[in-house]
């Protein structure tokens, strides 16, 4: 179904066919619109990273955000993370198939990004 603005008959406007729920577009928002969260996901795009290297690959962000994104991300089935009994102990972070089907629309994002006038990317 898809939402719809029509006139009534006294010509006033109404919505038909209002989402009830979140749409799908918002359930995937929800997901991946958090700040870090594509970033983080693209990062990973190439194989298993370090948790320090992870941090240094997404500048700007703490430690802290990285790890908040990184614990829901695996709770959401789109990040693994494995500890390597090492020592010191090593974590590293890996996508999983479900997190992979997110980056062909983040190198789409990317792409579009990467193509918007100066004026419009920097505000």
């Amino acid at each position: 179904m898809r939402a719809r603005v029509e006139d009534d008959a006294q010509g006033k406007r109404q919505v038909y066919e209002a989402c009830v729920e979140p749409c799908a577009i918002e359930k995937g928002m929800r997901i991946i619109g958090g700040k870090w969260t594509g970033s983080i996901l693209w990062h990973l795009r190439d194989g298993p990273v370090r948790f320090n290297d992870l941090a240094r690959m997404v500048g700007g962000a703490s430690k802290k955000m990285i790890t908040e994104r990184l614990r829901q991300l695996e709770a959401q089935g789109l990040v693994t993370r494995n500890v390597q009994e090492t020592a010191p102990i090593s974590v590293h972070y890996e996508i999983t198939d479900l997190g992979s089907t997110a980056l062909s629309f983040l190198n789409e994002l990317r792409k579009w990004s990467e193509n918007l006038p100066q004026d419009v990317a920097s505000s």
